[in-house]
């Protein structure tokens, strides 16, 4: 009875203010603030790989749950099935603490919450599979088996990353141009038709640190995102073929980075969430809460209304100095200066009130979907109705100029 109330508080709630990044994330609102518009959102700016990343991590941390959640379910203790794990987590924190069966009040050098907890079993799952249609292609085989060696980075890299900006969104930005193509990179959906093994742990991070982390081969699309230097993984000594050997001489090395596989991206990924909505978010919801055009369907507005505006302009000179009669003939100037008026202050407010009064916005250049989140439906409805007052009176304005002037035959 309580969730339900609790709901419903939340659905009424939902009615009369803009959605958080987190009900985004979780999937919980509708277009155009849904996580499908996000996403191309940040994909018309270059930056999808901060959200892929974020998405991808919060993916294997749903597969380390399963895992952990598989052991407890075959009647085995997670201290005795991996014991190495068990003493890290116990000594450093783990986001996995309730799901092992770890005091949470223990004393541990990291805290324990999580973006993930914020949201419930299915919403994790629903996270997992979020994204464009399209599939990531598969890694080559260079970069989705590990070296072996630890992978060091380069004097260059290194050089390269001092002159970086202080978030992932500034840096992309800079290297963003309008002419450049980027493939959507929606996160691999890991299919789950058997038990999880330690092995499918590692093959899920070590396809995250060679994607987004580790510089990418020569001549190969980079999707590194930039992180602070104190969270910058620059190893990964792990093999996804085998568990670490007992015989080897670097057991010990590969033990220990083994039981920080779970754990490994939590860090990251938070950095990116607050990242995003610091900086992407807001920028979002002031481009789909308070606009319904996307940046080259406005510029094309653009372009259009000024053309229209100049052949307008033209031709009611032309009726002033050849003095056409009878003057009512230049009311008919209402019909460009209407047009140019309505491209040029759409272009301005990034907002085409014909579009919003059809329950419109657009997904890309001249493509629509239907406005279905409520609130930000009312505050486009309401900018739609200024916007067409502004153009109404514009184009009296100058109907009523040309027409109060006096002809003059030159």
């Amino acid at each position: 009875m309580e969730n339900g109330v609790s709901q419903d508080d939340w659905s009424q709630d939902r009615l009369n203010r803009l959605p958080s990044f987190t009900e985004v994330l979780s999937r919980r609102t509708r277009p155009p603030v849904d996580l499908f518009m996000f996403y191309l959102f940040l994909q018309r700016e270059g930056q999808e790989d901060v959200l892929d990343f974020w998405l991808d991590v919060q993916q294997h941390e749903n597969l380390c749950r399963a895992y952990f959640k598989d052991v407890r379910k075959s009647g085995r203790a997670i201290k005795d099935d991996w014991p190495q794990y068990w003493d890290y987590a116990r000594k450093r924190g783990s986001i996995y603490g309730n799901v092992v069966g770890i005091n949470p009040g223990a004393n541990t050098k990291r805290s324990t919450a999580s973006t993930g907890e914020m949201l419930t079993d299915g919403e994790k799952a629903a996270l997992a599979r979020a994204g464009p249609s399209s599939v990531s292609p598969q890694l080559d085989g260079k970069r989705s088996v590990s070296p072996g060696p630890a992978v060091a980075i380069s004097a260059d890299e290194k050089e390269r990353d001092v002159a970086r900006s202080s978030t992932p969104f500034s840096q992309l930005r800079a290297r963003h141009s309008l002419s450049s193509k980027r493939a959507s990179r929606a996160p691999t959906i890991i299919p789950r038709s058997s038990a999880i093994t330690r092995v499918d742990l590692i093959s899920s991070a070590e396809r995250i640190f060679f994607r987004y982390l580790a510089p990418p081969p020569p001549n190969q699309p980079s999707h590194e995102i930039y992180l602070p230097p104190s969270l910058r993984i620059h190893t990964f000594p792990l093999s996804s073929t085998q568990l670490p050997n007992t015989t080897s001489p670097e057991y010990e090395i590969e033990a220990s980075a083994l039981a920080q596989v779970p754990d490994m991206f939590h860090a990251q990924k938070e950095y990116c969430f607050r990242a995003m909505e610091q900086d992407a978010f807001p920028r979002f919801l002031r481009a789909k809460a308070f606009g319904n055009l996307t940046p080259v369907s406005a510029l094309v507005r653009l372009v259009v209304g000024l053309l229209v505006l100049w052949a307008g302009l033209g031709t009611a000179f032309a009726l002033v100095f050849l003095d056409v009669q009878p003057k009512s003939k230049r009311f008919f100037l209402f019909i460009p200066f209407a047009l140019a008026i309505f491209l040029l202050i759409s272009h301005q407010y990034e907002l085409d009130p014909i579009l919003v009064f059809l329950g419109q916005s657009e997904t890309t250049p001249f493509r629509t979907l239907a406005i279905k989140e409520p609130f930000v439906g009312r505050l486009l409805m309401f900018r739609a109705l200024w916007v067409s007052l502004v153009i109404a009176g514009l184009v009296a304005a100058l109907t009523l100029l040309f027409w109060a002037v006096p002809g003059h035959r030159l």
